[in-house]
Parts: structure tokens; sequence; C-alpha cells
């Protein structure tokens, strides 16, 4: 006898803080339960035979309403509720996770002789996702580079970057991102990071593109979500002015740099041993 109900968001997720609300013709409320950590509501509240409304809220989800029949064995088996994020957005789980550097790669395009793109990409950075569990908006992200990890597949201009024309990795040898704030940019999958960059010793406000591209379960036991981001900086805007000018006044590192994120996170807050 009584109510059993999985709730769940549209990933499959346990909704552990959801409440579900049975109320009978009149609008009078028979049960009033809540979900355990694996989104399961069980309650023993023998119900008469009947029609009733079943409704189940959680904070930061579209309410879902339905109707609900109850027989003779006094039972109401709800089965899987799926939950919406509230304005229709999507993210991962809620708590810590950690980015694995070794699934993981952020590059950097510049423009060459105003014709082609030379590709870059540190090797060396750490990061952390704290998705929030109610306010999205107060997901945070954090991220460390070490600026001598540049890598562009040419010796010599990789010591030029590390030089103090560009990054002086002596003086300024981590790139540091934090965020302030993320918004919704259009369908399920789509955000802005708001943030601070630090790069050559200059603090700048930088959003990123945020594309989010799903998770799923690792070959080790663990959960992981997929990310790609990009942003444009300006050189001068962290005081790297260094540049060569060629023929018919054409420089030849463009001034604006194109970045390139795409992260896997782990679920937690360290990476398994794999």
């Amino acid at each position: 006898m009584g109510l059993t109900a999985r709730i769940r968001t549209r990933d499959g997720w346990a909704v552990s803080h959801a409440v579900v609300t049975v109320t009978d013709m009149t609008g009078a409320q028979v049960v009033r339960a809540e979900a355990d950590e694996e989104g399961t509501v069980r309650d023993a509240t023998a119900l008469a035979p009947g029609a009733y409304t079943v409704i189940v809220t959680a904070v930061g989800y579209a309410p879902v309403a339905s109707s609900a029949i109850v027989t003779a064995s006094g039972r109401a088996e709800i089965g899987t509720v799926t939950l919406a994020r509230q304005g229709g957005t999507e993210l991962p789980p809620p708590g810590p996770w950690t980015v694995d550097p070794a699934h993981s790669s952020v590059g950097a395009v510049a423009q060459h002789l105003g014709i082609s793109s030379v590709h870059g990409r540190f090797t060396q950075f750490a990061g952390s996702i704290e998705i929030a569990p109610d306010e999205v908006g107060k997901s945070r992200v954090e991220a460390v580079i070490r600026a001598d990890s540049i890598d562009t597949g040419n010796a010599l201009r990789d010591g030029h970057l590390k030089s103090p024309d560009f990054l002086d990795v002596e003086r300024y040898p981590e790139i540091q991102y934090v965020s302030t704030g993320l918004v919704p940019a259009g369908g399920t999958d789509r955000w802005t990071v708001h943030g601070e960059l630090t790069l050559h010793g200059v603090v700048r406000p930088v959003d990123l593109s945020l594309a989010y591209l799903g998770t799923g379960a690792d070959p080790w036991g663990g959960t992981r979500a997929a990310f790609r981001a990009t942003a444009e900086l300006r050189r001068e805007d962290f005081a790297m002015n260094y540049n060569q000018v060629v023929a018919a006044g054409i420089a030849a590192i463009g001034t604006t740099l194109k970045v390139e994120l795409d992260i896997q996170a782990v679920q937690g807050e360290t990476l398994p041993q794999a």
C-alpha cells in the first residue's frame, strides 16, 4: 500500500531534494513525501481507490503535474517522473568536478602573416568545477595553467613566446581563470561563463562561450562530463604589445588570440587512479 515514484533529470540523474504532493479530487492534500538520496519516493499512507493529482516539485526545476488512479490495492505506482531544469537549462549533477588534463586540451590560435594560423596548446593545467544544486548561475569554475607549458610544435617559436615579449614566464609563471557567473545562452546546452582571466600579470574580464556535451560513465567506475568552450582575447589587453611588421604593413602575428577548450571533468574532488 502507499505511494512509490522515482524522480530523475532528463539525463537520468536522481533529484534527491524532490517533493511529491498528492491531492484528491477536492484539492485536499492526502500525501506529501520527499525523495531520498537515490531520488526515490516511498510513502506507506493508505489511499482510497479513486483519481488523484500528483505534483512533483524541486528547487531549480520546473514542476510536473499528472493524474494517477489508485486501485483497490491502495497503491499508487507513479513510475519515473522526469524534471527539467527551470527555464529548460540542463547541467551535470550538482557538486564538485575535477578537470582531467589527460583527456582535455587547452588550445590557442593566432593569425600568422595575415593568411594562415598557428596553433598552440598548453600541456600543464588543472581545474575544478562546482555545479550549484539550486541556482545554476552560482556554479563556479577555476583553472590554473602553467605558462611555460606552451607548445606550438617549434622550439624556437616556443622560446620566443615564453620570453618577456609575450608570456614572460619567469615573472608570470601561471595563467589563472576564475568564474564570476553563469547564464544561459540559448537552448538547453549553451551557456556564457563570466569570469576574470589573469594573464601576463594583468586581470581582465573574459567571457567563455560554453557548450555542455553530455555526461556518462567511464571505464574506471567514475562519471564524466564533457564541455567545449571558446573565447577571443586581444593581446594588447594583457600588455603583450610585441609585433613585427612585414611587407605592406601586415603584422607577422595577429593581435587577437582565439582560445579553444575541450574539457572532460570527473565527478568528485579528485581524479581516479587509472
